[in-house]
């Protein structure tokens, strides 16, 4: 009897945990945070040069793309120089960092922390088997009621994770007051494809508030792997705040570029949230895998942006830097080899990865095709300078040590000793760049030597 009166109450208390599980709701606004939200033009980084604008794009790619994005950290921070009078860490003089699923972990613990990561960063994440233990809360019975919640999900575990191992409950209003880089976290509007990043510029569409907004919740967002994690899901309040967009977005007559265009309708799809009540958004990687088309767009409303132009010294600049840490893997495989073909998740798997793979290449080329049209436009008398560097793990010349980075898995746990060797080949990779080596010289800082090849096993 007393067995059959606890089972007669599971149902009830299941019921009951499941009303209590809910989802963190991103706060609307009666009028958007001008000067006090979080937008790269009134973020404050101190002692930063007019003439000088770094940028950095940290890829996805799991446990691999953090530690090598962390080795870049690393080379810049142990390089100085004079500027204005002052010596100088190349990292100072960072102005911002796009980062993506894997990337958008290292960006956003620098961003809130700075220096500090250099002796955190690598017990509390890098070498941490996180992987494991989302697996585990997910099949952890008492948790199952959790996730019966519509409100709740995988992503929600993982976010909460993610603050307590890493991110100390801090919030954007918190990295705002934090002078440095500026940290943009993209992830995937799942409905429409979109690139969406954590910030307040994009937000204001919403019309909703980043500030209160925890930091996990968007590396949880940029994360979260379709099928493997849920979707993150925010309220969107859009057309409540008297927010006004710039013209170039509001008319769809207005002559622009195809792909001006094309962000344009992707914003004014926030602005109706009569008919888009709720966004649902997932891995960055799905609409951009290397952080590279926030920079893009970024620059593109600024061009077509007067009154946020208006806040730019561009006179002033006289370089301009963007370094792409790209953690591609392209595993081996033999399936030619063999008569009967892979199954059916392989094929997943890899039709997926061959999708992100090319479309990471258009981006790159059109990367490429932006820094020859800026040439030509910014650099007459070479005022402007423009110094693109690419790093990948297919730069290595050595065959073996090539292999092994590009056979290393994509998920959130390595061993330590092959996070130890990412770090150093994102050191390596960066050190060995002709662009930046390039760009060392003309600033006057020490060019180091160029790396050795770390040991490899023999090819098999």
């Amino acid at each position: 009897m007393r067995w059959s009166y606890s089972l007669r109450l599971l149902p009830w208390l299941a019921a009951l945990l499941v009303g209590c599980a809910h989802r963190p709701i991103n706060p609307p606004v009666t009028e958007v945070p001008q000067k006090s939200g979080y937008y790269f033009q009134t973020h404050p980084r101190p002692n930063n040069s007019d003439e000088l604008l770094i940028i950095l794009a940290f890829s996805g790619g799991g446990t691999r793309a953090a530690a090598m994005a962390y080795g870049v950290l690393q080379e810049l921070r142990d390089v100085s120089f004079q500027s204005e009078g002052q010596q100088r860490r190349v990292l100072d003089e960072v102005d911002a960092i796009s980062g993506v699923s894997g990337g958008s972990f290292t960006a956003a613990a620098y961003g809130l922390f700075g220096d500090e990561i250099f002796t955190t960063f690598e017990p509390s994440f890098l070498k941490r088997d996180v992987q494991r233990v989302l697996v585990l809360k997910t099949l952890n019975p008492l948790r199952w009621p959790k996730l019966f919640s519509p409100n709740f999900g995988r992503s929600e575990f993982a976010e909460d994770y993610y603050d307590k191992i890493l991110f100390q409950g801090k919030t954007f209003a918190d990295l705002n007051q934090r002078p440095g880089p500026f940290i943009v976290i993209n992830a995937t509007d799942i409905t429409t494809g979109a690139r969406f990043d954590f910030t307040q510029q994009q937000f204001d569409y919403l019309c909703s508030d980043l500030g209160p907004v925890r930091v996990s919740r968007a590396c949880a967002a940029s994360s979260a792997v379709p099928a493997a994690l849920s979707p993150v899901t925010l309220n969107n309040y859009g057309g409540t705040c008297g927010f006004v967009p710039p013209r170039w977005v509001t008319d769809p007559a207005l002559q622009t570029n195809s792909r001006v265009r094309l962000r344009a309708r992707e914003l004014r799809s926030y602005l109706n949230s009569v008919e888009r009540p709720y966004l649902h958004l997932v891995d960055g990687g799905v609409s951009d895998n290397l952080g590279l088309r926030a920079i893009l767009d970024g620059v593109e409303y600024v061009r077509q942006t007067p009154e946020i132009r208006a806040n730019f010294r561009v006179e002033k600049l006289q370089r301009v830097v963007v370094i792409s840490a790209n953690a591609y893997s392209s595993p081996e495989r033999d399936w030619d080899q063999k008569s009967n073909p892979p199954g059916n998740i392989a094929t997943a798997v890899a039709a997926t990865s061959h999708t992100l793979d090319r479309f990471s290449f258009e981006t790159l080329e059109l990367m490429r095709n932006q820094f020859e049209g800026w040439q030509s436009q910014y650099s007459q008398d070479d005022k402007l300078k423009f110094y693109d560097v690419r790093i990948n793990f297919t730069n290595f010349k050595d065959l073996n040590e090539r292999r092994f980075y590009l056979n290393l898995p994509t998920s959130f746990f390595l061993a330590s000793t092959d996070v130890d060797k990412l770090i150093d080949a994102g050191r390596r990779l960066l050190r060995q760049n002709p662009a930046y080596r390039k760009f060392l010289t003309d600033i006057g800082a020490p060019v180091p030597p160029m790396p050795e090849p770390l040991p490899t096993q023999p090819e098999k």
